[in-house]
């Protein structure tokens, strides 16, 4: 089982910063329902809305590598 680490802390209300062993990300966005727009430190955006329920959205798009 590998180990992994994350912790969100919150920075402003509606901003939140995600950090993890191997990224870190800002989260635009309230606490419960409503849109979410997140940008990953690896390149990858993503943008979200939670809504009551087991219903939502959630579209991400990752940065091109170059070789």
């Amino acid at each position: 089982m590998p180990v992994t680490f994350r912790k969100s802390f919150w920075i402003f209300p509606g901003v939140r910063l995600n950090v993890g062993r191997n990224s870190r990300s800002f989260t635009f966005g309230f606490k419960n329902h409503g849109p979410h727009y997140t940008r990953s430190s690896t390149g990858r955006r993503t943008t979200s809305w939670d809504l009551p329920g087991p219903f939502g959205f959630r579209h991400s798009k990752s940065r091109k590598r170059r070789a």
